[in-house]
Parts: C-alpha cells; sequence; structure tokens
C-alpha cells in the first residue's frame, strides 16, 4: 500500500517529533513542510529531502497530500486546520487544539463537514505510567475516585519569554503556564476522571514575569458531575523544572504519578508501578525537550492506522474539545472571579 503523503506547517521545536514519528510509522512520509521563516524550512527540506514553502496554503493547494499536521503558535491551529479540512486532507495538530471554545467547535465542524479524520496531540496518554493508572480505572480495580490533585511546577523565565514573537500573549497563546505547560497535566487527569465537569472554579496571576501578558500561575477546583472534585495548582516561575504529580485517591488504593512513573498502593499494601522504559528511545536530534518522551511516535502511528481503517482516532477533536472547553472556562472563571458551569 503507498505510503500516506504528509505536509506539516511549522518547523520549529516540536516539529522533529511530528516528522521522526511519520517516518517511523511505516505508513506515511513527509513529502512537504512549511514555515514563514526561509532559512528554517529549507534545512529542513535539505534534511527529509522534500519540497519546501513559505505559505501553508500553497503548500496544501500544490503539494498533493493526503494528510496536514500543525506545529505552528496556538492562534494559527484553527484556521489551518479548517484550510486543510475544507481542502480534504486528513489533519493531526499539536495541543491546544485552538484557544478558544468557539474555533474550536469550528475545526470539529469542518473535520465533520468534509468527513476527513482530526486528530490532536496529547501524547501523555501513550505514556506506561498513564495507562496503568487509566487501565486500572476502566476495569474498576480502584473503587469510585473520591478525589484528585495535580500540580505543575516548572521554569520559564522572561528571557524564555523574550526569544518568542508570540508566547507570552493572550491573543497568539491563548494563555500562559496553564494552556502551554499544565495542559497535558490537566489533560491527564480529566481523562482519568472520564466524568463530565459540573463547573470550575479559579484564580489566575502574572505574579513573577515582567514582560508577559499571561498569568504564570493558576489554582482551583474542578467538579464533576458525579461530585468528586478535583484541585490543580500550576506555576511556571519555579526554580527548575519538577517531576509533574497527578494523585487520585480511590475507594481501593491512591494511583499517583510523579513525572512518568505511575504508582497504584491499594489498601491492603500491595503496589504496582510502571515508568518508561528506558529501552524506548527515539532520536528525535539535538535540542528536543526529555520530557517529551517517546509517545508522539505512539500517537502518531496510531493516528495513520486509524485512517488506514477509517476508525476515529481515540484523541479525536471531539475528545480534546472536553479539555479545551475546560481550560477556556478555567481562564473565564479567573478573570471574571467567579464559578463557571459547564
Amino acid at each position: 500500500m503507498a505510503k500516506f503523503r504528509v505536509g506539516i506547517i511549522g518547523c520549529g521545536n516540536i516539529f522533529p517529533m511530528h516528522a521522526v514519528s511519520i517516518q517511523q510509522s511505516g505508513l506515511a512520509e513527509v513529502v512537504a513542510i512549511c514555515d514563514i521563516k526561509e532559512d528554517r524550512v529549507r534545512r529542513w527540506a535539505d534534511v527529509y529531502h522534500c519540497a519546501a514553502y513559505t505559505d501553508y496554503q500553497e503548500m496544501i493547494d500544490k503539494a498533493d497530500l493526503d494528510v496536514v499536521h500543525i506545529c505552528t503558535p496556538h492562534y494559527l491551529h484553527a484556521p489551518m486546520v479548517i484550510y486543510a479540512a475544507n481542502a480534504g486532507k486528513h489533519v493531526m495538530t499539536e495541543k491546544p487544539m485552538s484557544i478558544s471554545i468557539e474555533e474550536a467547535e469550528q475545526m470539529i465542524e469542518a473535520c465533520e463537514k468534509n468527513k476527513v479524520t482530526f486528530g490532536v496531540i496529547f501524547q501523555n496518554r501513550y505514556n506506561p505510567g498513564s495507562l496503568l493508572i487509566k487501565e486500572a480505572l476502566d476495569k474498576f480495580e480502584l473503587g469510585h475516585i473520591l478525589g484528585g490533585k495535580c500540580s505543575v511546577t516548572w521554569k520559564r523565565t522572561d528571557e524564555y519569554y523574550s526569544k518568542s514573537d508570540w508566547k507570552g500573549t493572550w491573543d497568539m497563546e491563548g494563555g500562559g503556564v496553564l494552556i502551554d505547560q499544565a495542559i497535558h497535566t490537566m489533560d491527564l487527569i480529566r481523562w482519568f476522571m472520564g466524568q463530565d465537569i459540573e463547573y470550575v472554579e479559579a484564580q489566575i496571576g502574572n505574579r513573577a514575569h515582567e514582560i508577559i501578558q499571561v498569568e504564570d500561575s493558576a489554582e482551583g477546583v474542578i467538579k464533576y458531575k458525579n461530585g468528586v472534585f478535583t484541585g490543580f495548582y500550576a506555576i511556571n516561575y519555579y526554580s527548575y523544572d519538577a517531576p509533574v504529580e497527578i494523585e487520585l485517591h480511590c475507594e481501593h488504593a491512591i494511583a499517583k504519578m510523579v513525572g512518568d512513573k505511575a504508582t497504584i498502593t491499594y489498601n491492603d499494601g500491595f503496589s504496582v508501578t510502571r515508568d518508561s522504559d528506558p529501552n524506548e528511545s527515539v532520536d528525535f536530534g539535538d535540542g528536543v525537550k526529555s520530557y517529551w518522551g517517546v509517545s508522539h511516535v505512539k500517537q502518531i502511528k496510531e493516528f495513520y492506522q486509524n485512517v488506514t481503517d477509517g476508525v476515529t482516532p481515540a484523541i479525536d477533536g471531539k475528545e480534546a474539545f472536553k479539555t479545551q472547553k475546560m481550560i477556556a472556562s478555567i481562564y473565564k472563571s479567573g478573570k471574571e472571579n467567579k464559578r463557571i458551569y459547564l
């Protein structure tokens, strides 16, 4: 069977995660790439021996593509997904799917109308530790969830923001620590809960940065319709990128993640642990952050298998929308200082 012909928009830091994963899938190949910075796109085009474009619409219109991957600043995800879908291309976009609920709805509508497959990257769901907890919950081995909490305490300096022309802005990044650094953790705990949200209530603020518009701290509560509360705390002015922590207090056990390592400790003292496999490694090249792990490869390969089989991806637009709506509602709560019902 012929491989899917893929174009990637955006040749920044996350580009290698997609390009390498596409090539390793065995089901697809990179045939075109696009970036508004010509030197950057030419350099990567030489590496992948593919066509180079500086206009994404031109690439989609001319490159004879089956699938488009979007690795651009957050505010560009919606228009690019919609354009690709209207051109009949399957689409995979990086998180977050958009910077507003309205845009996310438009993206889903465009993909459904054009009958194309739409995937959104939340690769941490494919980590071994995440799967240990999710599988145990789905089998009801832990009983009902009684409560949960999560924290992300990382370091992003003003210097980090000064190197970007879009990060740290409401209109282009869509937020700060919550939508960028903490979104994977927020997605995981919502996925573990597996319940509809009743309301969110939160506080957000910029407490330690001088040059950004957006929040560097966020904390609050999410109440689910089954009555369970989860709390969250996220800052990006800590002294280093500390391991992410998630804890679920359940009837029969406490499930905890620290970094990628998950441990389930049952009430009788028995425990089971699962961590990333040190033998599972992918060479994404220099400059790729270690905590991104290898799960892009897993999610992207599964996406192409789904397209081949005509199956809806586990993390399609509608599934990603649940997290998008949660994040957007937390921002609304923080800005308006009130409880937001979903």
